[in-house]
């Protein structure tokens, strides 16, 4: 806020004139003919008829010479004109988020020398800098061009004459070499300086530290290596800096505290060892403190309790250890998202952070956490996500009945505790009132014995239901089937039993297509975690990143596979592996159009695959192995994809994926018994008769077409709620 009052004080409008001066033709005609090298679907009233300082977007000085062009968010596409540098009176000059492409006009800069501000981000723009000897002007106080294509070496003859330069934004494009700290010789106004997504490598520069000015340093996600210089330290202006994402290495030095106007300090992703600076309470103006995944130690400095104006502290991914119960967060209130996830901390709940009155974000999974949770967090009236999975709490049906206070809780995971207690089943455990916004419950990994519990009914507003790898029996509830917002069911590895029921598999957001497109786009306070199988870690900070799914591998449910199931037109990802399924593979699986991932392996299944499958031109994992399959493997489509992985033990198949063909009746039919034998030697002969390449006229390229064109989301192989990060 302070820099944008600066910028405004710098930049006042030049489009007020108390003269009759007309709008130069030189300057009109240049304007015409950069309106007229770019299409825009919202054209502009830029009419001939009419004086071009009237013009939308275009303000000019006395003298009738244009000085300033806003043409931001007008959806112009094409190239910039070469015209555009007659406008040589120009002070301003915006064209941000639009699609422009190509280089810049030749000598841009050079041309327009009254420039004191440009900003081009966010559009599509390429090449270097210093094309054709192209530098910066002398009265250039802001320059963005970050979100474009530009590559190459950011060079100090290009930087050189800008004497007044404030603010000097570059992220987000291709430019790579050592940061160009040389800037800060040049100019000693300099406020802001953005390299943030690039290519930069190397060590930081000592440069930086002539910055005497120096309020925001931002150079995130690059390839940069060593350690903070020591002179950085003596900027007493410096209120940001931000370095996530790069290879910093070595210990936090404790130089760091004398930044006392330090607001924003994020260092992670990065290889820093060691301890948090003892001192860190000295940055009492600290507002984000973000040291995440790197390898530090130790304990959490008690200083650290005066940085009372916190409103975000991540300290996850690290090694850090100590018993929190006995560490005082009251002073924090401010802080809103507090993670110490992935650590070595133990001891209890720590109710301290109950005393913390705008959290709405807690995050302490994978520690050494024993004990129950207490009524006091019921305080926390905004807290909306509370992660504490992959610890050692005990009584679940206690925890269940206190976090159910919290009205606002939007995400809850608990997974991998409550180690083989009982979840209970009663129906009052949850009021009528308890978890009215709980979008995600993640109850996974614990060895829960008894039945899914019927107060889970009563949350109208579940979207994620996790309760894997527990130990419930009986059969799979019906009214799961009519939860109106749940899209992600995973009750696989228990020990669920009975029939596959028509209900279940009616699960609203997944069948009907209003239902579908209604996503809920809440932002969560911090990332939901979730396990692929490749088991690396992403991370989703939308529930609409996560797969619509249904997990119910690996317990003991039979019969058939209802017709009905063709309904769940929305579902990406079917894992029905490992049960006791039997009787055919439906056809009507067919019409679940955006299946990614079914898998119907390690059952009873019998009679064909239905050739009608290969229709599913995004099914890019796909498994039947282990069944009592007959018949020619279907062809064509996702099915030339899949390697023999995917049929294997299943005798009575045959096709190329496992290298038996079809014509060979006595290899296909030598495990079969002979009632199986002559049912199949009849189905081979009535695809010789009608040709057996009926499926390969299908065209390849045309699937894969289909596949790129196709927005797949992030992770949308993605299995289950991750509980270790």
């Amino acid at each position: 806020m302070q820099l944008l009052a600066v910028f405004i004080l710098v930049f006042p409008c030049y489009g007020t004139r108390t003269s009759q001066a007309s709008c130069n033709q030189l300057d009109r005609n240049s304007l015409l003919s950069i309106y007229n090298g770019v299409s825009t679907s919202s054209p502009l009233n830029w009419s001939v008829s009419i004086d071009c300082c009237s013009w939308e977007g275009v303000s000019c000085a006395y003298n009738g010479r244009v000085s300033r062009l806003w043409l931001n968010s007008r959806g112009l596409e094409g190239k910039i004109s070469i015209s555009i540098t007659n406008l040589s009176h120009l002070r301003q000059l915006s064209l941000a988020h639009n699609q422009l492409s190509g280089h810049l006009p030749e000598r841009l800069f050079l041309s327009l020398n009254r420039l004191e501000m440009i900003d081009l981000s966010y559009n599509s723009l390429s090449g270097q800098l210093q094309a054709s000897g192209d530098h910066l002007p002398v009265f250039i106080k802001t320059v963005d061009l970050s979100s474009n294509n530009f590559e190459g070496i950011v060079h100090s003859l290009f930087l050189q004459p800008a004497r007044n330069l404030i603010s000097f934004n570059v992220s987000n494009n291709s430019f790579y070499g050592q940061l160009p700290s040389v800037i800060c010789n040049f100019s000693a106004s300099i406020i802001l300086l953005d390299f943030s997504l690039n290519h930069f490598n190397g060590s930081i520069p000592f440069g930086f530290g002539t910055c005497s000015n120096l309020r925001v340093l931002r150079a995130g996600f690059n390839s940069i290596m060593g350690s903070l210089p020591g002179n950085f330290f003596d900027l007493s202006t410096l209120q940001e800096i931000s370095f996530p994402g790069n290879k910093i290495s070595g210990p936090l030095s404790n130089g760091i505290v004398n930044l006392t106007s330090l607001k924003v300090l994020e260092l992670y992703a990065n290889e820093l060892i060691g301890p948090i600076p003892h001192e860190v309470g000295k940055l009492s103006n600290l507002e984000y403190l973000l040291l995440h995944m790197n390898y530090l130690n130790g304990t959490l400095p008690l200083s650290l309790m005066n940085c009372t104006r916190l409103t975000k502290l991540n300290f996850g991914v690290n090694s850090l250890s100590g018993e929190l119960s006995g560490i005082d967060f009251s002073n924090f209130l401010r802080l809103r998202t507090i993670d110490l996830g992935t650590n070595l901390f133990n001891g209890s709940f720590p109710l301290s952070i109950a005393s913390c009155p705008s959290l709405t974000a807690i995050r302490l999974s994978t520690n050494q956490l024993t004990g129950e949770i207490q009524p006091e967090i019921q305080s926390l009236q905004s807290l909306s996500f509370f992660s504490i999975a992959n610890n050692s709490l005990t009584n679940i049906t206690g925890a269940i009945r206190i976090l159910s206070g919290c009205k606002n809780l939007g995400v809850l995971l608990l997974s991998k505790n409550f180690r083989h207690e009982s979840l209970s089943n009663e129906g009052n455990l949850v009021g009528s009132d308890g978890f009215p916004n709980l979008m995600v419950l993640a109850l996974g990994r614990c060895q829960l014995n008894g039945k899914i519990p019927i107060w889970l009914a009563k949350l109208g507003k579940l979207e994620v239901l996790d309760l894997s790898e527990n130990a419930f029996t009986g059969p799979i509830p019906n009214w799961l089937g009519v939860l109106p917002n749940l899209f992600y069911l995973d009750l696989s590895n228990n020990l669920l039993s009975g029939q596959l029921s028509a209900q279940v598999l009616g699960l609203p957001r997944l069948v009907r297509k209003q239902m579908a497109d209604e996503v809920h786009y809440s932002y969560i306070e911090l990332s939901l975690f979730v396990k692929p199988y490749n088991l690396s870690s992403l991370q989703y900070n939308k529930l609409s990143s996560l797969p619509p799914a249904i997990y119910l591998n690996g317990n003991h449910l039979s019969g058939n596979i209802p017709v009905e199931i063709g309904q769940l037109k929305f579902i990406h990802n079917l894992d029905l592996s490992d049960n006791q399924l039997s009787g055919i593979i439906p056809d009507s699986i067919s019409y679940l159009t955006n299946l990614e991932r079914l898998n119907l392996s390690e059952n009873q299944f019998s009679g064909e695959i239905p050739s009608s499958l290969k229709n599913l031109h995004f099914l890019s994992s796909f498994s039947v192995a282990n069944n009592n399959l007959q018949g020619p493997i279907p062809t064509g489509g996702q099915f030339d994809t899949f390697s023999d992985a995917s049929f294997l033990g299943n005798p009575g198949l045959c096709g190329q994926p496992l290298g038996r063909p079809c014509t060979d009746l006595r290899k296909t039919t030598a495990a079969l018994s002979p009632a199986d034998k002559e049912s199949l030697e009849t189905k081979v002969i009535f695809w010789l008769t009608f040709g057996i390449g009926f499926g390969i006229s299908f065209s390849v390229s045309f699937v894969t077409v289909g596949l790129s064109s196709r927005m797949f989301p992030p992770g949308s192989c993605c299995r289950r709620i991750f509980y270790q990060l």
